[in-house]
């Protein structure tokens, strides 16, 4: 088990409170301590049992199929929306990041490399683009596509690559995972992550860069209804929109909304 001490203050965004490390700055500062924990038995995830959750990430979740489905599914939520929880948070850091070099006269050399490595990250044309390309979704939506893309945590690329969403990979530098079948005889490659939250940032970055999901990040900056964001997540899959409907009944059969007002547990928040 492994102890991951990250350095944050608080910030309230759009009514949410957002933990994000600015260290550069001389303000007050708070530390989530998260938790790297590598399962060895699925009795070691921890339930989520109410809207504040303990900030651990697991890695090598593995067996689920070997449990009745319900219980399969609920040590899926258990093990993945910690994992959301603290992506979210990180990505709400860089956005707030951003929006504060906006208003910065004077950047260092520091600013600099941190702002156009995230704006070529997120493909972004200038500032005020980047911060609307910055953004995350609710818990339930997440959680679905998670669901849908790794069969509930049994895909061969989230077992050994932490990657819940079937996410490829174009670059042979990068940690990678080559399929099991080629396409057109060219063998293909998904990415491998060190834990899911990582792959979690991943996907918000897609979501935040590709031109498909434009609908999207204009939607998400008036709406918050999962319901009402799922069409635009249709160019996710060549399934279109029979994928967004699975994604809504997969929603609304396992009560995902629920999910939604979760938050990382403030006992974790230590004063520095």
């Amino acid at each position: 088990m492994k102890h991951h001490p990250l350095p944050y203050v608080i910030i309230f965004l759009a009514g949410i409170c957002v933990v994000i490390n600015l260290s550069d700055y001389p303000t007050s500062t708070f530390t989530i301590d998260t938790e790297t924990i590598k399962i060895e038995s699925l009795n070691q995830i921890v339930p989520v049992a109410d809207a504040f959750v303990k900030p651990l990430l697991y890695t090598n979740v593995s067996g689920l199929e070997r449990l009745p489905v319900s219980e399969a599914k609920t040590k899926f939520i258990s093990a993945i929306l910690p994992a959301i929880l603290v992506a979210k948070h990180q990505v709400e850091t860089v956005k707030i990041k951003i929006d504060v070099l906006r208003e910065k006269k004077n950047w260092n050399e520091k600013d600099s490399s941190f702002y156009f490595e995230t704006k070529n990250r997120y493909k972004a044309k200038d500032m005020n683009d980047l911060i609307l390309r910055i953004g995350t979704l609710p818990n339930s939506i997440v959680l679905a596509q998670a669901a849908v893309e790794s069969g509930w945590g049994q895909s061969r690329f989230f077992l050994q690559g932490n990657n819940l969403f079937g996410v490829w990979s174009f670059n042979a530098n990068e940690p990678r995972i080559a399929a099991g079948r080629a396409r057109q005889s060219k063998t293909i490659y998904l990415r491998a992550y060190e834990n899911m939250s990582y792959s979690i940032i991943h996907y918000f970055e897609i979501l935040g860069g590709a031109s498909s999901y434009r609908g999207l990040r204009k939607a998400r900056e008036k709406k918050t209804d999962p319901f009402e964001l799922l069409p635009h997540l249709k160019n996710f899959s060549e399934r279109r929109t029979r994928y967004t409907n699975q994604l809504k009944a997969v929603i609304l059969q396992n009560e995902l909304t629920e999910y939604d007002h979760y938050q990382i547990d403030p006992r974790y928040l230590v004063v520095d």
